[in-house]
């Protein structure tokens, strides 16, 4: 009878389960197309190394105890799956296998749930005495925690009933299950023992199988999505935007769930909801309205909501429509404020340990709303016309762009005669403070002798900013006009010290059939160093040195140790690191447009960053890029008493020369 039972509730679960599973996985269909399924060999390394490696999981503090849970259910999922066959075939068991084996498998199975219970235990305690974000302690992960906790009890309590039978051998393959039976035999249990194990049987066939059906409608359903997700992740970097079709009748950007693609909609059923992004966030952490976790949690509030209506899927005719991926924050939107204060650091990108990408979402909903409903803060107005105008964005006239080499003589650039093209940008021509780096830079170049030449007044902004903030079309006419330029002047090499021109030269323009061979200043430098072309007369005396990693440069084009090296052999000292650096680097708040943005919410970003880089009290901070040169003087200046300078690398390696 009991055998019956559960075969009929198997059935029913199974069943259950993979009509949930279809369900909620068909409404993914509602997306665009995106290819993701070139390069199935690396995909697999990815997922062996991410999903199954947990290599990311890990690398952050308390990630060992969710590493710890998610490979004990690797192996658990082996007793599991004995545990379903034996119920329906009682004949059919590991007692079939060899002894050796068998105890081997024991003994895996005895160690792996009790890691698994004392993993489960710790992360109750972490999340009721400090959790990950505030609003972490929800029902749903205390319940999650009790079925987990519940199903290795059932285990011990199951086996150590056998112990005590001496239906199993009280063997070293299994110490703990040895205890249970110990446990069991000293309580009013060990006069019934065969209803015990009955008890115990039933306990964990119910909790196993009312785990699996739950999973599909909670969080945890990325135990079904995360390892796909991470085989479909961006093989490359997120530092590069989707073009846009200009053509007459098309929609642009995305506000609703259909704008997206099926890989972002596969995101919102990835995410772990671990608050790693957020707490990674420039803006999250800074009090402002973006909360990188939010954004897709909405996406799949509703997708959950609006999907089986878009997809036809519902059956009714007169569902509601969708509800806008844009709007005040209720459930299944995101407000246009969280969307206005993403920098674009990707650090949200970064610290996801199933590969959301968050970036390119944001950007697809800043789209529409430039793009469609022309919504967007009112600084970006002026923003907006001075590229279009004048091509930079302070909309100075072209003839100024020149003016901070007046006193140099540099050549123009030309085809054959020059090898590279010094590629100045906008804030390096005409923010007087940059200007300094920009003199600096072309100082080091002759002394090393490297062959270049500039634009001079024909330079255009490279349209960074626009395509960021969401502005395609403008960034795509921009783009248009200085592709037709460097391929008529036949550039092919271009040196630029800001990283934002760096990133959009060398991954945007790509897109528009331009190849370049793009250096960031920090990479010329240091080769130039160590190719010996360029020797430090001195070292630069600059006190207690500090660097500051820009976002465009090391997170999204792993360009890290360049300049450091750079400073190390122009200094002759090591380089302080500030608390978060490299690939955890905190933004200096400048990114994504927010340059030309206010910030009306929370603490400043820069403040933020400049306050933990004075903890350490260095006489001089260095930069390697103009925006965060800004960004720190700006800081710096708030700060009474400080007497830190910034300077950018090129500038501590002229004081060297």
């Amino acid at each position: 009878m009991e055998q019956t039972v559960f075969i009929f509730l198997l059935t029913a679960s199974l069943t259950v389960f993979a009509f949930s599973c279809y369900r909620r996985l068909a409404l993914i269909s509602v997306g665009k197309n995106e290819y993701r399924f070139d390069c199935p060999l690396d995909r697999l390394k990815e997922v062996l190394v991410y999903a199954v490696g947990q290599k990311r999981v890990i690398s952050r503090p308390f990630g060992l105890n969710h590493g710890i849970i998610f490979w004990a259910f690797l192996v658990l999922a082996l007793a599991n799956f004995e545990f379903l066959v034996s119920g329906i075939f009682p004949a059919v068991s590991f007692a079939l296998l060899p002894d050796l084996l068998r105890g081997a498998l024991l003994f895996l199975f005895d160690i792996c749930s009790l890691a698994a219970l004392l993993a489960v235990a710790v992360a109750a305690v972490r999340r009721t005495v400090s959790p990950p974000f505030q609003g972490a302690r929800t029902f749903e992960a205390y319940f999650i925690l009790s079925m987990i906790a519940t199903l290795m009890l059932a285990y011990f309590g199951l086996n150590g009933v056998r112990i005590a039978q001496g239906a199993l051998a009280a063997t070293a393959a299994t110490p703990v299950s040895n205890l249970a039976a110990r446990v069991i035999a000293a309580t009013t249990a060990a006069g019934a023992l065969a209803t015990t194990g009955i008890v115990f049987w039933w306990i964990h066939a119910v909790v196993l199988l009312g785990f699996m059906n739950f999973l599909p409608y909670s969080k945890h359903m990325h135990i079904l999505t995360a390892i796909p997700g991470v085989f479909l992740r961006n093989m490359g970097k997120s530092n590069t935007q989707e073009r846009e079709t200009f053509v007459e009748g098309n929609s642009f950007g995305a506000a609703t769930l259909d704008r997206l693609s099926w890989k972002d909609l596969l995101d919102s059923f990835s995410c772990t909801e671990c608050g790693r992004c957020q707490q990674s966030c420039p803006a999250s952490t800074t009090g402002k309205a973006l909360n990188p976790r939010g954004v897709i949690h909405a996406i799949k509030v509703n997708l959950l909501r609006n999907g089986a209506v878009m997809e036809k899927l519902s059956g009714d005719a007169g569902a509601e429509r969708c509800i806008s991926l844009i709007g005040n924050g209720e459930k299944g939107s995101t407000t246009e404020a969280a969307l206005w204060s993403c920098t674009s650091c990707g650090a949200c990108m970064e610290a996801c340990p199933v590969f959301i990408e968050h970036l390119p979402k944001i950007v697809q909903m800043r789209r529409h709303l430039v793009q469609m409903e022309a919504r967007f803060p009112e600084e970006l107005l002026n923003l907006f016309e001075n590229l279009e105008q004048r091509s930079n964005p302070w909309g100075m006239a072209p003839s100024e762009r020149s003016k901070w080499s007046s006193q140099l003589s540099l050549r123009p650039f030309e085809a054959g005669a020059t090898e590279y093209l010094l590629f100045v940008g906008c804030s390096g021509a005409f923010d007087a403070r940059n200007k300094q780096t920009s003199v600096a830079l072309t100082r080091v170049l002759d002394a090393a002798g490297v062959s270049y030449g500039v634009l001079g007044r024909e330079e255009r902004c490279c349209g960074d900013s626009a395509r960021r903030l969401g502005n395609e079309y403008l960034f795509e006419q921009m783009t248009r006009e200085t592709v037709r330029q460097f391929q008529v002047k036949a550039v092919t090499k271009v040196i630029t010290q800001c990283p934002h021109c760096f990133t959009t030269l060398k991954n945007d323009y790509r897109q528009f059939g331009l190849e370049l061979e793009v250096v960031h200043h920090s990479e010329l430098i240091r080769g130039l160093l160590e190719d010996g072309r360029l020797a430090t007369a001195r070292k630069a005396e600059l006190g207690r040195v500090m660097f500051h990693d820009s976002c465009y440069l090391g997170r999204h084009n792993d360009v890290y140790e360049a300049p450091r090296e750079v400073l190390k052999k122009a200094t002759g000292n090591e380089v302080l690191e500030m608390g978060r650096n490299r690939e955890n680097a905190f933004c200096c708040g400048a990114g994504g447009g927010r340059m030309w943005l206010e910030e009306h919410e929370g603490t400043p970003i820069n403040r933020n960053r400049v306050q933990e880089a004075l903890a350490q009290q260095p006489e001089t901070v260095c930069v390697s890029c103009p925006f965060c040169m800004t960004m720190f003087e700006d800081g710096i200046k708030e700060m009474t008493g400080s007497r830190t300078q910034v300077r950018d690398i090129a500038e501590v390696v002229a004081l060297s020369l």
